[in-house]
Formats: structure tokens, C-alpha cells, sequence
């Protein structure tokens, strides 16, 4: 077996070949403790692995060319914007929000609700908030994605991916709620991949796909994502903040769903109420001659049905008796809004989804003319030689396509078959 010969490399400051340049750009950016260059940091080199049979031996070596030909396969193809690294630091926070050092180790945490999680998390989306590792937004947090969640979370103090986990559980995919996180560590090299998202609710029932409140380039966004992210899908993990409470401190607001019972004819409780509060704040108030009460009526069961349908759900997932996943879409305030009276995909609108085995080769029907004529109104009828029709064609496929891709969609989101979400967009 040949040995391996470890050799010192000090990437030359005029060499212009793509490794040194970008061995030098990678050090630059992070400090000497994460692997930073000694030409900025102080006095430290990088050791380099070579073998003289020019054998890879080292395993993170190793997925690192894999990852490399992974890129290169995908070379040209579209795909949605990597996470910015490096992160910052573990620090106290600066700029308008100024405090001292971070707490010591067993200090108890800050308590927080979902709700206020979230509300945090749409402060940044709503001011577009820009992406930068060393700039402090005006509550004090870091502006990359570390400090985001440190701020959604409520820290006081501005973490990195290195550090974020210890202040949740982890838990698994499937009991994901709102506030928490999906989290990816690259410990081997945290200027590689590393990047954190926090989880706003399912965005489909099959959970594919989830919203993402995330700090990214160019700014602070909340994007319809696959589930986990759209690289490193596998390594991330998800974390529920250790000082989250029940909602107490949120208002009177409940996040946990109460159940069934509590809903339905005959029923009288605070739980229909808030019912009806979320309803109507969701775009539900047409429903609603005097507001939310704590009788069951009509109103909330026509209000939480068009909030069911509104979400692409039909048959006994649109009956109008709340379940688990409405209640948590509609606590969280990460469902679709109930569209006006009449707009395309209200339950009385013209253009309701009707389901997607509509669309689907061999399928004849108005459904499928009717999106045809649709995607030609919209500039997305490209693909027709003759026009739209009723049958279902490859044409209409591809056209169905151009119109996901063009809304930031990729992999299985943009399929070419239209579910309830693309055809809501397309009817809006």
C-alpha cells in the first residue's frame, strides 16, 4: 500500500488556475479556526492529502470528487440557488440590538410560540432583508442564514450552523410544525453546503414539499420548497426549539390541534371561535355576517371548507369539520388564503381544480381544453401546433411545464401536470 505524503500548500497570490483561486477566495471568507487562509488570518497553513500513486484515500475526499462530478453532470441545467457560506460566527449581537456575550452554558432559554416564531421569520421576508455574513439587521441579528433562525428563535445571541443544534431536539421529518428547523452542519467543511431553513407547514398532503422561511441570496425569502432543501436533501435534520410553549403568551392563541370533537353541530367552545378568528384572517370573512363565535355555525363550516378547497383538497378532506392539518395551516398561518368570491380556485369560481386525473395521457375532457386556452392567454402556449383540445398531448404537457419552471419550480414540482397549486396560479 502506498503511503501518503502530507505536503504543505500555500495556494501562490498570483496564480490565476480555478483551484488556487478558489482555495484562496475560501479561506479568505472564514476564520483560520474553520480552515481560514494564514495570509488572512494569522500564521496557519492548510495541509493537503496527495498520494504517489495518485490513489484518493481520504473518504471526505472522496465524496468531495463525487459532489464535484455531481455538479459537473448537472452542468448547465437549471436548478434553484445553492446556500451562501461561509457562516458567521457564535456572537453577541450588534448593530440596534446590542447585548452582552452569549449566556453560559446551562443558562435557561428564552420561551417562545410558533406563531411568534413565524411572525419573526415574515418581519425579514416582508422588509427583504439582504444576505450578508458580516452586516447586523436593526434588531441586532446576523444577516445570513444562521442568524435568521437566531432571530426567528428568539436567541438573543447570533449562532452558526456549528451551534444551532444545541439549542433544539431533534425530531423526526414527519412531526415537523411550524417554527421548527431542517438543518445542515458540514462539519468536515462548514463553507461547504452548510445551511439551515425554518419549516412554515406542509405544502402538499403527500409532505414532497414544505414552505421554507430561509436568508439566502440576493434576500430574506419564503419559497414553496422540496423536502429537505434542493441539495444535501439527505443530510439535513430537523431540530424543535427547546423553549418553545404551548401559545400562552401568543394572545390566547392554541397551537395544539384540540380535536374534532370540539367542532361541528351543536358544539359551543372558545376552540370555534378561534376557529373562526383564523378563518376570517385567512380571507374568510365574506362568511361571517357578525364575526367569530363560540357557537358552531354554518358560517365556520362553509368558511373552513373554502379554506380546505382553497388548498387543492376535495371529497372528505374539504367537508368543512377541521382536521390536524387544517388546524396547523391555519394556526401557522402557512396555508393558501381563501380567494375572493368567484376568483379562479374559489369553491365558487369557474375555474375550480378539479383533480389531477383530468390530466393524464389518454384523458379527453373540458378540463383539459380549458387549461389549454388558459396557458395560451398566459404566454405559455409554445408548445401547440394547432391550438388547444380537449384530448391530453405531450404539447400540453410541456406547456404545463414552461409555466412551472417559470414560477422557480424544478424536479417533480415542475412535472408538466398541473396539481392545485400550479393551476391556482394559472387561474389568478
Amino acid at each position: 500500500m502506498t503511503v501518503p505524503v502530507f505536503e504543505e500548500y500555500e495556494p501562490a497570490a498570483d496564480c490565476g488556475c480555478p483551484g488556487c483561486a478558489q482555495r484562496r477566495r475560501t479561506a479568505a471568507a472564514l476564520p483560520v479556526r474553520h480552515g481560514g487562509h494564514p495570509a488572512a488570518h494569522g500564521a496557519r497553513r492548510a495541509l493537503v492529502l496527495v498520494t504517489a500513486a495518485g490513489v484518493v484515500l481520504s473518504c471526505g475526499v472522496g465524496e468531495a470528487a463525487a459532489t464535484a462530478a455531481g455538479r459537473d453532470a448537472r452542468a448547465g441545467a437549471e436548478v434553484d440557488p445553492q446556500p451562501v457560506t461561509p457562516q458567521g460566527t457564535v456572537g453577541p449581537l450588534d448593530g440596534g440590538g446590542a447585548s452582552g456575550p452569549p449566556p453560559a452554558p446551562g443558562t435557561a432559554q428564552r420561551t417562545t410560540t410558533r406563531t411568534e416564531i413565524i411572525t419573526r421569520a415574515k418581519k425579514w421576508v416582508t422588509a427583504k432583508v439582504p444576505y450578508d455574513t458580516t452586516a447586523y439587521w436593526s434588531d441586532g441579528y446576523r444577516q445570513d442564514c444562521s442568524g435568521f433562525v437566531s432571530m426567528a428563535w428568539n436567541l438573543g445571541t447570533n449562532e452558526w450552523t456549528g451551534s444551532l443544534a444545541s439549542f433544539g431536539t431533534k425530531i423526526a421529518r414527519a412531526d415537523l410544525e411550524p417554527g421548527d428547523i431542517l438543518l445542515f452542519h458540514n462539519p468536515a467543511d462548514p463553507a461547504v453546503g452548510s445551511h439551515v431553513t425554518v419549516f412554515g407547514g406542509w405544502t402538499d398532503l403527500t409532505h414532497s414539499h414544505y414552505l421554507a422561511y430561509e436568508q439566502t441570496r440576493p434576500n430574506t425569502r419564503s419559497a414553496t420548497t422540496p423536502m429537505a432543501y434542493w441539495s444535501n436533501s439527505s443530510q439535513y435534520v430537523a431540530y424543535r426549539y427547546k423553549g418553545i410553549v404551548s401559545g400562552a403568551s401568543d394572545s390566547g392563541s392554541v397551537t395544539e390541534f384540540p380535536g374534532t370533537g370540539k367542532f361541528g353541530p351543536g358544539a359551543d367552545n372558545a376552540h370555534v371561535t378561534r376557529l373562526g378568528q383564523l378563518l376570517i384572517a385567512q380571507g374568510g370573512k365574506r362568511f361571517y355576517k357578525e364575526g367569530a363565535g363560540p357557537r358552531w355555525s354554518d358560517a365556520d363550516k362553509r368558511a373552513t371548507q373554502a379554506f380546505q378547497q382553497a388548498q387543492g383538497w376535495k371529497g372528505a378532506e374539504a367537508d368543512g369539520i377541521p382536521g390536524p392539518h387544517t388546524w396547523r395551516l391555519l394556526v401557522g398561518g402557512t396555508g393558501r388564503k381563501i380567494p375572493a368570491a368567484g376568483a379562479g380556485g374559489s369553491p365558487s369560481g369557474t375555474a375550480a381544480y378539479p383533480g389531477k386525473s383530468f390530466f393524464a395521457p389518454g384523458q379527453s375532457n373540458g378540463h383539459v381544453q380549458k387549461l389549454g386556452a388558459q396557458l395560451v392567454k398566459k404566454g405559455y402556449g409554445t408548445h401547440y401546433a394547432k391550438g388547444p383540445g380537449p384530448r391530453w398531448t405531450e404539447a400540453d404537457r410541456r406547456n404545463v411545464e414552461g409555466f412551472q419552471r417559470a414560477q422557480g419550480w424544478r424536479g417533480s414540482a415542475a412535472d408538466g401536470y398541473p396539481g392545485p397549486e400550479t393551476w391556482r396560479r394559472l387561474f389568478a
